[in-house]
């Protein structure tokens, strides 16, 4: 059975950093892992994406050169540099069976998901 776990979420004031990480357990090894996020009253939506093989990587473009995804096996880092207020959501990680370097960009391909952490931007 795969479980999933997050932490690190947070207050910060923007312009500053906050790192999320991502645990997960049972056959994720090969799969693909994300990061999404959910703001009150929006659709979740994929932040950072990496392959099961590592050689892809996708970034939402809300975030590219802001934020920075890093995977090391079954754990998942999300460093996030010069947070917004619009950065505030509830953050999910969650796994894909996507084998390879194939990218898995759409929700639907997640079909496991940690709790989730919440990060808040103050302005």
């Amino acid at each position: 059975e795969v479980h999933v776990a997050e932490s690190g979420g947070g207050l910060v004031q923007a312009g500053g950093s906050l790192r999320l990480s991502c645990a997960a357990s049972g056959l994720v090894v090969s799969y693909a892992m994300a990061w999404f996020r959910q703001a009150p009253e929006k659709e979740r939506e994929l932040v950072a994406t990496v392959s099961a093989g590592g050689g892809h990587i996708h970034y939402a473009d809300s975030v590219k050169g802001r934020f920075t995804v890093s995977r090391d096996r079954n754990t998942l880092s999300l460093q996030m540099n010069t947070l917004r207020p619009e950065d505030t959501a509830m953050y999910y990680c969650a796994v894909a069976p996507i084998l390879g370097d194939q990218p898995a960009l759409h929700t639907w391909l997640y079909d496991h998901w940690g709790q989730g952490t919440h990060v808040t931007v103050s302005s």
